[in-house]
């Protein structure tokens, strides 16, 4: 089992303990998933491109936690329509990679 299958296997024993399952709805996740990114953007609100590239150890707290948000979110979701994300991650490479290949 991987990593990412250990997670989705935990989020959904998570739920399932707390009688979470009729929330976890696709639409539902993708809701919470944007806020999550929302709330990942807000971290990065009003600072410069240096100041966001050298985040001191609170500020990288807040990001690390925001991140973890957004990634459980989108490990769920993939877990309910049953979406292999590595194997998505795979395929959407090899477009962009088509799309815009490297420079000669």
């Amino acid at each position: 089992m991987t990593e990412i299958e250990q997670v989705a296997a935990r989020l959904r024993a998570f739920a399932a303990a707390r009688d979470w399952e009729s929330f976890h709805t696709p639409k539902n996740l993708a809701m919470a998933l944007a806020g999550e990114a929302g709330e990942l953007l807000a971290e990065f609100q009003w600072l410069t491109p240096e100041e966001s590239a050298s985040l001191d150890g609170e500020e990288l707290g807040r990001v690390k936690s925001e991140m973890a948000d957004v990634a459980t979110y989108l490990i769920r979701l993939a877990d309910i329509l049953g979406v292999d994300l590595i194997d998505a991650i795979h395929t959407k490479m090899t477009e962009v990679e088509i799309r815009y290949p490297p420079k000669a």
